[in-house]
């Protein structure tokens, strides 16, 4: 595939590793050549890399084959999964699964990524449930405002909360911004 098509969350194949597409920018300075300016995290070692690619490149986009599995449990520096269809457990080491731990709380699904048979990565929904456990006391009528406040998670997560939302509530909060989105049921 051609350099210009890379997007955020594809998996690639440069220099023989895998990586996942971070930020994927086009640019043309001036009267240079127009180039795709590529943030990477390399998926064997979990290191962040920013990479020029010419336009007219090609990288081989990897064949992966994703399986939609329950999250469970961490243990140290494991994070373990369960594919709900055959009961089969995975777990996958602290590395890999980076700073979206804090978006994991038990019996959350998502989709763990394969590549040549090995767990490689793993993409989370799109929002996530969880739990206040610490935060200023809330204000009643505090929604008029555009005013917020930091709120502490059950993972630790910290996010911007409006002044309305008290401990104990659940909200959700969108994982590729980590950003309150609303209430939680």
């Amino acid at each position: 595939m051609n350099a210009n098509d890379l997007r955020p969350g594809m998996i690639i194949r440069h220099n023989n590793e895998l990586f996942t597409i971070h930020k994927a920018e086009h640019r043309t300075p001036g009267n240079l050549r127009a180039f795709v300016q590529a943030r990477m995290r390399n998926l064997r070692t979990g290191s962040l890399i920013d990479h020029r690619f010419r336009s007219e490149d090609t990288v081989e986009r990897a064949q992966i084959d994703e399986v939609e599995m329950q999250y469970l449990y961490s243990d140290g520096d494991s994070y373990y999964f369960m594919n709900t269809a055959n009961f089969e457990q995975i777990s996958l080491h602290q590395e890999t699964v980076g700073d979206r731990s804090s978006y994991l709380v038990p019996d959350v699904m998502l989709k763990v990524e394969y590549f040549e048979g090995r767990p490689v990565d793993i993409e989370l929904p799109a929002t996530v449930d969880l739990k206040v456990v610490e935060t200023e006391p809330g204000i009643k009528g505090g929604s008029a405002t555009n005013v917020t406040k930091p709120a502490t998670l059950e993972t630790g997560l910290v996010v911007q909360v409006p002044p309305f939302i008290g401990e104990g509530e659940k909200i959700r909060v969108d994982t590729a911004e980590g950003k309150y989105l609303e209430r939680a049921n």
